[in-house]
């Protein structure tokens, strides 16, 4: 925390008096920005992408990065938009590292640096890095558990249709002796249980396809596209996060989520909805040495009431709504204009880096 606020007070107090004898007086987006791009550190990361010395020379890497942040922190839907937005306003273009607007490369590099960074999953590390540095020193109360739809503009994978399976007819009770029965294959919540988070990240499906989900007030949704899965701390602060696609039920996620989590900070409670109501998402919770507190699901008999203590807890859930509302609403999680699964985690993670950058300042005030 000693960090944070010596960094707080450095833009406070240096920086943002600097610009504004260099540039216009700053609006409250632009001192944002400054905001996320200071905390966020985003230049040691940047390091693999720079120019080599071999070739032609690359337009710079660093200053795309800190473009496309803007784009999520200004909300703007299309790069086209952005390239137009750095032209007009230095406010934005200097900070970026383009003194005049004929510096600004052009679109299809943007594309290009866009792509590179999707591959290297350069987002998920940054942000990781921000969460380790600033989020771990410190106890989190609770970290809440939910996922949100993320519509794409790609047609879906058709399915193949499954073959009808074959049962072999067997008689009830214990088997003769010599009888071989086909013993059942385990679910994928049961493997996950014992594999690690890569192997259960390669397990899960991230092709664009059909979701469906039943919404607030009880009414089924659907959507094309994908699906993100978000762990969130006290503070609206993101922490974690997963695509997969849109089929994909939310409690296949809950376990290389935690396993995810539980490399950056330390919590004391898992907070889930009845999605989530599984023994082995207990069980794996409780394993890492936290309290899940998940709401019962219907489906697995009478729906057991929670105690007093567990229910006020339980409200701290609303966490996981404001962020998934916060990236979509207000940091480009609505405008969704690339195609892939690796450009769409990228997409969204500057949002993400967005708002944990904020949200973290936010504790300060």
């Amino acid at each position: 925390m000693s960090t944070l606020v010596s960094i707080w007070h450095r833009i406070q107090h240096t920086l943002f008096p600097w610009m504004e004898e260099v540039l216009d007086p700053l609006t409250e987006k632009q001192r944002e920005f400054v905001r996320v791009v200071e905390l966020a550190d985003v230049q040691k990361h940047i390091r693999p992408y720079r120019w080599q010395g071999v070739g032609r020379r690359r337009e710079d890497r660093l200053a795309i990065v800190l473009a496309f942040v803007a784009k999520a922190v200004y909300n703007i839907p299309t790069t086209k938009a952005l390239l137009a937005f750095l032209r007009d306003g230095k406010n934005l273009r200097r900070p970026c590292g383009w003194e005049h607007p004929d510096g600004i490369p052009s679109e299809s590099t943007f594309s290009r640096a866009f792509e590179e960074f999707s591959r290297d999953g350069l987002g998920e590390k940054i942000h990781a890095a921000m969460v380790k540095q600033y989020g771990g020193p410190k106890l989190a109360g609770h970290v809440s558990r939910d996922s949100t739809a993320i519509e794409a503009r790609e047609k879906p994978l058709r399915k193949a249709p499954k073959a009808p399976e074959v049962k072999p007819k067997r008689k009830r009770g214990r088997p003769r002796r010599g009888e071989v029965r086909v013993e059942k294959e385990p679910k994928r919540l049961d493997l996950q249980l014992s594999r690690s988070l890569e192997e259960n990240l390669a397990d899960l499906p991230v092709c664009c396809d059909v979701g469906t989900k039943v919404n607030a007030k009880g009414y089924k949704t659907s959507w094309v596209g994908y699906k993100l899965h978000l762990d969130s701390i006290d503070g609206d602060i993101p922490v974690s996060a997963i695509l997969s696609s849109a089929s994909l039920h939310d409690s296949q996620a809950a376990i290389p989520l935690a396993q995810k989590t539980a490399e950056k900070i330390t919590n004391l409670y898992d907070l889930m909805d009845a999605a989530y109501d599984a023994p082995q998402i207990r069980a794996f919770s409780m394993g890492l040495g936290h309290v899940p507190i998940i709401d019962a699901n219907p489906r697995r008999g009478e729906k057991k009431e929670m105690d007093p203590a567990q229910a006020e807890r339980f409200r701290n859930r609303g966490t996981a709504e404001r962020v998934n509302a916060n990236l979509k609403d207000n940091y480009g999680g609505r405008f969704v204009r690339v195609r892939g699964a690796a450009k769409v985690m990228m997409h969204l993670m500057f949002g993400l880096i967005a708002i944990t950058a904020t949200q973290f300042f936010r504790l300060l005030e």
